[in-house]
């Protein structure tokens, strides 16, 4: 038997922001990361007539001041500023590991699958809304389907990527959400924070 859909749907969005800053540098271009999760979260979610936005979630690596302060300060300012802009975001950073140099993240998509598997479990959404294309994130859509199985309730989890030739998929088990390029340049931060 169908679970009951709400009329209206909490969305959730979840941001893998090294993962969209990487995808919208693939598919057009930009240097850094110059787009506002507020912006896109409330565009992809107006995009629905059903949805209404709860929860902004942001994730991202953050590099040592020592090693490099440009990249420290830029997302330390812009995250502070999307904190103090609006009361539903939520932020988890954790250091970069460096490797040979080569800073790498640790944590962030773990962190990411916890956080949308307990939204999914406490009910706290209807609709987790991924900004990731990270193809780990599977699993992650499967235990939901099984939440909402066991809890008999209604739970969708979507995915957005930019739509570009080059980047054919979204998460495997979520429905995607194709961003054009004009979409995403209407939801640039007006504030460089390098």
């Amino acid at each position: 038997m169908p679970y009951t859909e709400p009329p209206v749907k909490r969305a959730a969005t979840f941001f893998d922001l090294q993962n969209v800053f990487l995808s919208s540098k693939s598919a057009w271009g930009y240097s850094y990361p110059n787009f506002d999760p507020i912006a896109l979260s409330q565009l992809v979610v107006k995009k629905q007539h059903d949805w209404k936005l709860t929860e902004i979630h942001l994730y991202t690596g953050l590099h040592d001041l020592k090693r490099s302060a440009f990249w420290h300060n830029f997302w330390t300012k812009k995250l502070s500023a999307h904190k103090m802009r609006d009361s539903r975001v939520s932020v988890f950073t954790t250091p970069l590991h460096y490797n040979n140099g080569v800073p790498r993240e640790k944590g962030v998509d773990i962190r990411i699958a916890l956080d949308l598997v307990r939204a999914a479990r406490l009910g706290r959404c209807d609709v987790a809304v991924l900004f990731s294309r990270d193809t780990d994130f599977a699993e992650v859509a499967k235990e939901i389907r099984a939440i909402a199985y066991e809890k008999q309730r209604w739970i969708k989890i979507v995915s957005v990527m930019p739509d570009h030739p080059d980047l054919k998929r979204g998460v495997s088990g979520t429905d995607w959400i194709r961003l054009s390029k004009s979409e995403y340049d209407s939801c640039l931060d007006p504030n460089d924070y390098r």
